[in-house]
């Protein structure tokens, strides 16, 4: 083999590099992810362009990238969207720290004890089944058109999905674990506090990003009703006359936002479990 043969050919790091990526349950390799990630947002924009320019559908009905970035320009010096976005954020985080302040808790006792089990299941699945946006009347009606109302629905699309989550987290640590502590002396506070707790923390940090996921989804629901701020309610605003880019402005603007987050909180779940190896 002649030397610049030798040089085009990948090495077998390089070369195992990307083997990993069609193996079954291969070794994560976040560097070549996360171009392959780019690339694929590069194409996406790519062929959104060309559907846009070459007329294939209306640009009332899908206007291009170029569009979409000035009406986001015009929102930000127009109309404080700043603001708004902050406002938007505001809303879901305090909505999902309350959730997770109190799922993480009720979770865990119901996976404990079964007599909390059987109080509280059947209350939960019910609610969990109801369309949060069947319960915007009562919401109104209960709360008025102020902040609380808008975080409660926030609240209600969050937390009865999670506590059973953290529930079934809280199941799933084997029960030799429990027997140990057990056999060390340990009470029913310390079993939960120093057993459960630390064996069930990875799942329960991927549920946690899971529901915030969710309660991003149920924003425009919570901000299209008497509000006068947030994400939603510019959104609301500009489909009510028919301001397509601004719209697609608004929905960016949630994408980029759970997409940062949602990733940020994957790399700290990378580097607090290192030991898990993905």
């Amino acid at each position: 083999m002649t030397e610049p043969e030798r040089r085009r050919k990948p090495g077998p790091a390089a070369e195992s590099r990307w083997r990993a990526l069609f193996r079954f349950r291969g070794k994560a390799r976040p560097d070549v992810e996360l171009a392959i990630g780019i690339v694929s947002f590069v194409a996406i924009l790519l062929a959104w362009t060309a559907v846009a320019e070459l007329g294939w559908i209306t640009p009332q009905f899908l206007p291009s990238p170029l569009i979409v970035l000035r009406a986001v320009y015009r929102l930000f010096t127009g109309q404080n969207f700043a603001a708004d976005i902050g406002i938007s954020i505001f809303r879901v985080w305090v909505a999902f720290i309350v959730s997770a302040l109190m799922a993480i808790p009720i979770g865990i006792l119901m996976s404990s004890y079964r007599i909390v089990g059987a109080v509280t299941e059947p209350v939960i699945d019910f609610i969990r089944y109801l369309p949060v946006p069947a319960l915007v009347p009562l919401t109104l009606i209960w709360l008025g058109i102020g902040e609380m109302s808008k975080i409660t629905l926030l609240w209600l699309g969050t937390f009865f999905q999670l506590v059973l989550l953290i529930a079934d987290d809280a199941r799933r640590v084997p029960r030799e674990y429990v027997e140990t502590g057990r056999t060390l002396g340990a009470n029913d506070r310390e079993l939960m506090r120093d057993i459960l707790l630390p064996a069930m923390l990875p799942s329960m940090v991927d549920n946690l990003r899971i529901t915030l996921g969710w309660c991003w989804t149920y924003l425009i629901i919570a901000e299209i009703v008497a509000a006068n701020s947030g994400i939603g309610y510019v959104i609301w605003a500009a489909k009510r006359y028919v301001k397509t880019p601004e719209v697609f402005a608004g929905i960016l603007a949630i994408g980029i936002i759970g997409l940062v987050t949602d990733q940020l909180i994957r790399w700290l779940h990378r580097k607090a479990f290192r030991y898990l190896g993905s």
